[in-house]
């Protein structure tokens, strides 16, 4: 994809998170709800919390909406979620994982694996294709953030691992135990960052012509759909060509 790292996560589609605003919404207050209910309300005394904020923040989550799912949690409200990943393959091959929060596994279960089946993928066992993958936290600034340079010393100050600098901005990696505390430590250097979050980071990736991102497109869009799917992520690469014309 063009300006961007060899492999990418669909989700960032220009798009569409505005066409699923309100879906989005709803996944990102089930996360802060989660969060809260499993450690201490206080975003500042509990980093997933404070990282679930920040990250819906980041999507224009209202305050209200924001303040709404941490109370909910507080008074002991809402279903108890169980986080579930699968696991499984796309068109040629693609890897895909999807993480879910559910109240009905056996619902979640069966719900992803028509999904699969229905849009020319498998579903796999756990571990099928997660060694593909590196657990990473990702913070993510803007290309006005300030030079390659000035955000490299930022990021190693940090306690990052590397980052990816291009025209459209800057990608911050770092183990996935120290996101809370780098992101901390970016924040006071370079303000807010435009993202911040746990990624499943491709190791390796498998290249797709148009019309198997095409069929790609459809079956991670099929999966987000799903009210218990938070997250799904990938390792297709695609040329700028082929993007062009999806």
């Amino acid at each position: 994809m063009a300006g961007h790292s060899k492999w990418a996560n669909i989700q960032h589609r220009k798009g569409r998170q505005d066409a699923a605003r309100s879906k989005l919404f709803s996944k990102l207050s089930k996360e802060i709800t989660v969060a809260a209910k499993m450690g201490d309300p206080d975003p500042d005394k509990n980093p997933r919390l404070r990282l679930a904020v920040k990250e819906a923040k980041s999507n224009s989550v209202p305050k209200d909406v924001i303040d709404r799912a941490i109370k909910k949690s507080v008074a002991g409200e809402g279903d108890d979620y169980e986080e579930i990943r699968y696991e499984g393959y796309g068109p040629n091959g693609v890897a895909v994982i999807v993480e879910t929060m559910t109240d009905n596994r056996n619902r979640t279960a069966s719900t992803v694996r028509s999904t699969f089946s229905k849009n020319g993928g498998n579903l796999g066992e756990t571990g099928s294709v997660g060694f593909m993958f590196d657990r990473k936290g990702e913070v993510v600034y803007q290309a006005d953030a300030g030079d390659a340079d000035t955000i490299f010393e930022a990021a190693i100050e940090a306690g990052a691992e590397d980052v990816e600098s291009s025209e459209d901005g800057h990608i911050i990696w770092c183990a996935d135990t120290d996101l809370n505390d780098v992101s901390n430590a970016l924040e006071t250097a370079l303000g807010e960052s435009e993202s911040t979050k746990l990624v499943w980071k491709p190791t390796t990736t498998t290249e797709l012509g148009l019309e198997d991102m095409q069929k790609l497109m459809k079956l991670v869009d099929a999966l987000e759909d799903d009210d218990d799917v938070q997250r799904v992520t990938t390792n297709f690469e695609a040329t700028d060509e082929v993007m062009a014309q999806l």
